[in-house]
């Protein structure tokens, strides 16, 4: 199992970089082993050279994990996302250019568009801004990210979450969606967002649907 994690994640690094969600070694992706432990890419190594190895095994409790290699340095932020939602598998934080736009202006993204509420909620929140990689800026961006599968971090960047890697990615692709559709609106006058209780019911249809078909494509 740990294995196929591993691998998971070091494709899932060169997608991100395939589809301009990170450069170099900025940002991580981290997925849960179990009730204790998470993978995590490590500090400051590039994407395209990872390997098996190179992936850290973290207690997501205490924070310990052994050998030489460190994880992440947004570590704490991986780990209180898995204490916290126990249906997340996989955790992105990336710094795409849109999503990361709007987190420089420190703006909430509302019901803009109809795949970003089905898929990630009715609004994506931004968190005060906090110095990276301490629990306060753990613990902010988790209060931020309730409800919804994304998160906007002040002045810095996004994550985003999902019950498999693959929903992760879409979370993402939809968030630059948005974001980029959100700040184009405001030029055009205004965003005109999809009324809260629709928005609400969407994206609770959505998370039902995908669970239904997500076990019945494994039978």
């Amino acid at each position: 199992m740990l294995k196929e994690k591993k691998e998971q994640i070091i494709q899932a690094g060169m997608r991100m970089i395939e589809k301009g969600l990170v450069t170099r070694s900025w940002g991580n992706i981290s997925m849960r082993v179990d009730e204790k432990y998470m993978l995590i890419t490590p500090s400051g190594r590039t994407y395209d050279s990872l390997s098996e190895p190179d992936i850290v095994l973290v207690n997501y409790h205490t924070g310990y994990f052994d050998g030489k290699i460190n994880p992440s340095s947004e570590y704490r932020l991986h780990a209180a996302i898995y204490k916290k939602r126990k249906e997340i598998q996989a955790v992105i934080h990336t710094h795409q250019m849109s999503a990361s736009t709007v987190a420089a202006a420190r703006k909430n993204v509302p019901a803009v568009i109809d795949d970003m509420v089905q898929i990630i909620g009715p609004s994506v929140r931004v968190t005060k801004y906090t110095w990276s990689g301490t629990e306060k800026f753990a613990k902010r961006a988790v209060n931020a990210m309730r409800g919804r599968q994304a998160v906007l971090l002040a002045n810095h960047g996004a994550v985003c979450v999902g019950r498999t890697m693959d929903e992760a990615f879409v979370v993402s692709e939809v968030l630059e969606k948005a974001c980029r559709a959100f700040i184009e609106a405001e030029f055009l006058g205004g965003v005109k967002p999809i009324p809260g209780l629709m928005a609400q019911m969407m994206h609770q249809e959505y998370l039902k649907k995908y669970s239904r078909l997500d076990k019945s494509n494994r039978k």
